[in-house]
């Protein structure tokens, strides 16, 4: 794709990022094929291509966004399909977060709109502040068909039947290994997940101690940034991610580390990319270092297991739903299969597996209508495969699917701690089975 930005404009790094990546563009629309908002929507700015046109020409002009660009770009589900399909490896990730950072700094929103990104920016990553919120939702659940706005419904929704109590191993501490010590890792507990389901990181914690692990959970880590990342909100982003960075180069500086283990596939895909982030940074090293560090629980839990039998797999039919930010964001695509099987349980993929679930971090929230179009079709394919048990490596997928089917969603860890002598996940205990 042909761009004009001026020399003036290219001094701006962003600027420059975003004109690299709009000149590997060929126009050929591969994209259009794998994006589900184009599928559900049908319309050519509601592709990646489409929204590349409108991007470039608000970047290129140095104007502000319009209400018509907005509206666009706010459909992107940021799934990153377009990204996989893609053949001339457009890095439309970099793209878009570009433009939801200008589009945050020229635009004007209504001030509804305005009121619910600053609530969901100050709840969302804060699990104490998020766990009475759900409090709340679940408190005004049964009234949410009187509630006008499809947004302030989806909220109501997302209440879970139980929430559970906090869990104090996501306090800062250090898990000794079980055995000899293969390696030292820092485990990412993240922010909304530590409110919705605490099963997770008790579940990873274990299975990597029982692997010869020594799991620290590092002072002072929150929130990776992903959340208001995508809302186009900077500061906050490169503020939350900062005190990570600071927080495990702390550990690695100190007792070392091999790893830093992240278990929802949403965080890993930012956390490895915070050294883009933070490159013209006085930071840009120990991001770069903490990126390389950064690893899906699966990529390490291959390396772990890769010699070990399963004790007492059932033998259940498992369908694994591949998370976006796992498959496309970060590529990785054949581990948790690959240890699903080799477990014991039977593994089966839904039709469609590269299309998202539409949760998508807030999306849910925020684009109610399109996120139950996806839902309503992800759900279908994977009922399809007759599963007992679905899996997945992200909680807002585990939230979003569990919300549309009666079959129990969990972890793909906590079946593997299951398999190797940990308690059976809690909502297959629940389901009878």
């Amino acid at each position: 794709m042909q761009t004009t930005f001026t020399p003036e404009q290219l001094k701006d790094p962003a600027v420059a990022r975003s004109n690299e990546i709009l000149r590997a563009c060929v126009h050929c629309g591969f994209c259009t094929a794998t994006c589900p908002t184009y599928q559900v929507l049908g319309d050519e700015l509601d592709s990646p291509r489409g929204r590349i046109y409108l991007i470039k020409d608000m970047l290129e002009n140095d104007r502000p966004a319009d209400a018509k660009t907005v509206k666009h770009i706010d459909r992107c589900l940021s799934c990153l399909a377009c990204m996989t399909t893609c053949p001339s490896g457009v890095h439309y990730m970099h793209l878009v977060d570009h433009a939801r950072a200008h589009i945050e700094k020229t635009y004007t929103r209504p001030w509804h709109e305005r009121v619910l990104r600053w609530t969901l920016s100050r709840i969302l990553p804060y699990p104490g502040r998020f766990r009475l919120a759900l409090l709340g939702a679940k408190i005004g659940r049964p009234f949410r068909g009187l509630v006008p706005d499809a947004r302030l419904r989806a909220m109501l929704e997302m209440a879970p039947k139980r929430i559970p109590p906090v869990s104090r191993n996501d306090d800062a501490q250090v898990f000794p290994a079980m055995g000899e010590r293969r390696k030292r890792v820092a485990l990412m507990t993240g922010c909304a997940q530590r409110a919705l389901n605490t099963d997770i990181n008790d579940a990873t914690i274990r299975l990597l101690q029982r692997l010869g692990c020594e799991v620290v959970i590092a002072e002072g880590i929150g929130c990776c940034g992903a959340l208001v990342h995508h809302m186009g909100r900077e500061d906050e982003s490169h503020a939350a991610a900062a005190r990570n960075i600071r927080a495990w180069m702390g550990e690695k500086r100190g007792e070392g580390l091999d790893a830093v283990v992240i278990n929802t596939s949403g965080c890993g895909t930012t956390v490895k990319d915070y050294g883009h982030m933070f490159r013209n940074d006085p930071l840009a090293g120990d991001a770069a270092e903490v990126s390389a560090l950064a690893k899906d629980v699966s990529e390490v839990l291959v390396d772990l297991m890769q010699d070990r039998a399963a004790d007492r797999a059932p033998p259940l039919r498992v369908t694994y739903h591949a998370a976006c930010s796992l498959q496309h964001g970060q590529q990785i695509k054949g581990h948790p299969k690959a240890l699903l099987k080799a477990a014991g349980f039977t593994v089966t993929e839904p039709a469609d597996s590269h299309l998202c679930c539409g949760s998508a971090g807030t999306y849910n929230l925020m684009q109610p209508e399109i996120s139950k179009e996806l839902k309503a079709r992800k759900v279908r394919t994977i009922e399809a495969t007759r599963p007992e048990v679905i899996a997945t490596g992200n909680i807002g997928c585990m939230m979003q699917i569990g919300s549309g089917t009666g079959t129990p969603v969990v972890h793909t860890v906590e079946l593997l701690d299951w398999a190797t002598g940990g308690p059976k996940p809690r909502a297959i205990v629940e389901a009878g089975l």
